[in-house]
C-alpha cells in the first residue's frame, strides 16, 4: 500500500508530503464520487472506536492508520453511501486493519507444528537461565565493556569468547550477529588484499554442489558477491573431486570455502572430497580454508535425531580447517548469532575489520549466549530447550496427549491421538524424522481453516497457537509444545471450538 496518496483534507499526495497534517479531530469529510458527495467518519471518532478494541496500539499509530485507509478510499473514489451502510463498512475495514497491525507485534506462541527450530516462530527458544540473563541485562547496566578489576574499559565479549573457544576446541573464537555476517566478514577479510600480478581480483574456490540457498531466499553466491568476493566454481552439482580444487588454485586464490549441506542432502551418483584432504590441499598452497557449518551442532546429534550426526566445530577444526562459522540460534539453542572459531591470528584479524563493529552483538545476545554455551560445557543439555525437545520421550508425549483428551472430552469436536513425525527445522538435519505424538482435531461446527484461524488469533487470556493441517483434520504436535503449556493449549482449544 503506497504512502503517496491523497491526504484526509483532500489535498494532493504531493501536498500531503509537506508535513502539514490535518488535526486528528477533523469533522466528517465529504468525498465527491460520481453522483455527489459522500461522507466518511471523522478521524478522531474512528480512532476512539479502534482504541475501544484495547489491542494496545498507541494512539498516534492508530491516527496514522486511519488517515492512510481513508486516503486510500478517496484515492480509489469508492462509493460508500451512508444509507446503504457505507460508514459501517468503512469502520469494519478500519477494524480489520487495526487488528492486522496489532497481530504483527512479537508475541509468545504455542508451537504445535512439530518443527523444533521454526524460523518463522523465532527459531530456538532460550533456556530458563539464558532468558533470565537476557532479562537482567536488559533492565540494568552491565559490564559489557568494563573491567571491574582495573576500573577501566574492558574487552567486549572476553568471557563469552573463552566459552566458545573451549566448546569448539579452538585456539580462539568470536561472535557476530548471525552466521551470514560471519561468512561475509571472513570473505571480506581474505579477499580485500588485492589481486594477483595481473591485477585481477582474488577468488574464493567453492564446489558447485555447495552454492546453496538458505532461508528467506538468501543464496550463498549472493552473500559471497556482497562481500566483494569473486567466485571460482569447481566441479559439478553432484560430483566434485580434489583434482577440481587443485586445478583452480592460482595466485589469485584467496581461500577455499566449504559450505555444509545442512538443509538438504544428495544421494546416488555423488562425490565430494573429505574436509581433511581439502584442508591439506589448501595448506600446501598456503591458502586458508573456511567451512560454514550453518546449523551449529556442538554435540553428537545422531542419537536424538536417529540419523547421521551433523559435524561439530571441534571435528571440523581437528581436520585442519582454519576457520569455522555456525549459527547460535539453531542446534546450538541460543539467541541469533554467528560464531567464528579457529586459528587465533585469523580470529584476531577478523575483529580488526571495520565491518566487525557493524556486525557485533549487543549485551542481550551476549548474555543469552554466555548461559547457553555454559550449559553445553556442563553437558547440561536439559537446560537447552532445543536439546530437550529433540530428546523428549514418545511415551511421555502419549501420556500428555491422553490427559489433554480427557480434559477436552466435552468439547464440540472429534479429538484423537495419532502418531506422527516431527522435524528439526531451521535448515538442520533435513533427513531426520523424529517420532512424535499429536492431537488430531475435527470441529463439529467449524471448518479446519476456521479452527486454525481462531487458534492463531488468540485474544484475551488465550495464547496464539500455531498448528498444521493434515489431510482432513488439524493436528497439534506435542513434541514442540512445552509440558507447562498443556493447560493453556486445552483452554485455547476449548475457546476456539466454542465450548
Amino acid at each position: 500500500m503506497s504512502d503517496m496518496r491523497a491526504s484526509p483534507s483532500g489535498r494532493s499526495a504531493a501536498a500531503a508530503g509537506t508535513g502539514r497534517i490535518a488535526p486528528a479531530d477533523a469533522v466528517d469529510a465529504p468525498v465527491g464520487v460520481g453522483g455527489g458527495p459522500r461522507r466518511l467518519p471523522a478521524v478522531d471518532r474512528a480512532v476512539r472506536e479502534l482504541e475501544a478494541l484495547k489491542r494496545g496500539v498507541p494512539r498516534p499509530v492508530l491516527v496514522r492508520l486511519v488517515r492512510r485507509e481513508l486516503a486510500e478510499l478517496r484515492e480509489t473514489e469508492r462509493e460508500i453511501p451512508l444509507a446503504g451502510g457505507g460508514e459501517a463498512e468503512v469502520m469494519q475495514r478500519l477494524r480489520r486493519a487495526a487488528e492486522a497491525l496489532a497481530q504483527g507485534r512479537v508475541r509468545p506462541v504455542i508451537n504445535a507444528t512439530g518443527v523444533i527450530i521454526h524460523t518463522n516462530l523465532g527459531r530456538a527458544p532460550l533456556g530458563e537461565a539464558a532468558a533470565r540473563a537476557v532479562y537482567l541485562a536488559a533492565g540494568q547496566y552491565t559490564t559489557l565493556e568494563y573491567d571491574v578489576a582495573s576500573g577501566e574499559r574492558g574487552r567486549r565479549g572476553a568471557y563469552l569468547e573463552e566459552l566458545l573457544a573451549t566448546l569448539c576446541e579452538a585456539p580462539a573464537a568470536t561472535v557476530v550477529n548471525n552466521c551470514a555476517a560471519a561468512l561475509v566478514l571472513m570473505l571480506r577479510h581474505f579477499t580485500s588484499g588485492g589481486g594477483g600480478a595481473d591485477g585481477a581480483k582474488r577468488e574464493v574456490i567453492i564446489s558447485r554442489g555447495e552454492l546453496v540457498q538458505i532461508g528467506g531466499g538468501f543464496r550463498v553466491p549472493e552473500i559471497l558477491e556482497a562481500s566483494g568476493a569473486v567466485l571460482r566454481e569447481v566441479g559439478a552439482t553432484n560430483r566434485t573431486d580434489l583434482a577440481d580444487y587443485a586445478r583452480a588454485m592460482c595466485e589469485r586464490t584467496a581461500l577455499v570455502l566449504k559450505v555444509h549441506r545442512s538443509n538438504f542432502w544428495m544421494e546416488g551418483f555423488v562425490e565430494s572430497p573429505g574436509r581433511a584432504e581439502l584442508a591439506a590441499l589448501a595448506a600446501s598452497h598456503k591458502v586458508p580454508m573456511v567451512e560454514d557449518l550453518g546449523s551449529g551442532a556442538t554435540a553428537l546429534t545422531a542419537q536424538a535425531a536417529g540419523k547421521p550426526a551433523e559435524p561439530t566445530p571441534a571435528e571440523v577444526l581437528a581436520a585442519g580447517v582454519d576457520l569455522v562459522c555456525f549459527s547460535g540460534d539453531k542446534l546450538f539453542g541460543g539467541p541469533q548469532a554467528g560464531v567464528i572459531a579457529g586459528r587465533a591470528a585469523l580470529v584476531a584479524a577478523m575483529k580488526k575489520e571495520p565491518l566487525f563493529r557493524a556486525f557485533r552483538c549487543d549485551k542481550l545476545v551476549m548474555a543469552g549466549l554466555e548461559e547457553t554455551a555454559a550449559a553445553h560445557l556442563r553437558r547440561a543439555t536439559a537446560e537447552v530447550p532445543v536439546a530437550r525437545l529433540l530428546g523428549a520421550d514418545v511415551q511421555a508425549l502419549h501420556a500428555r496427549a491422553t490427559a489433554l483428551c480427557e480434559q477436552l472430552a466435552d468439547v464440540r469436536a472429534s479429538i484423537r491421538i495419532v502418531e506422527t513425525t516431527a522435524q528439526v527445522g531451521g535448515g538442520a538435519l533435513p533427513r531426520a524424522r523424529i517420532p512424535s505424538v499429536a492431537l488430531q482435531v475435527v470441529g463439529r461446527e467449524c471448518s479446519i481453516e476456521e479452527l486454525a484461524r481462531r487458534l492463531r488469533a488468540g485474544g484475551g487470556e488465550a495464547p496464539v497457537v500455531v498448528a498444521y493441517r493434515s489431510v482432513d483434520a488439524l493436528r497439534l504436535d506435542l513434541r514442540t509444545v512445552f509440558p507447562d503449556q498443556d493447560g493453556l493449549l486445552a483452554d485455547a482449544l476449548r475457546k476456539a471450538l466454542g465450548s
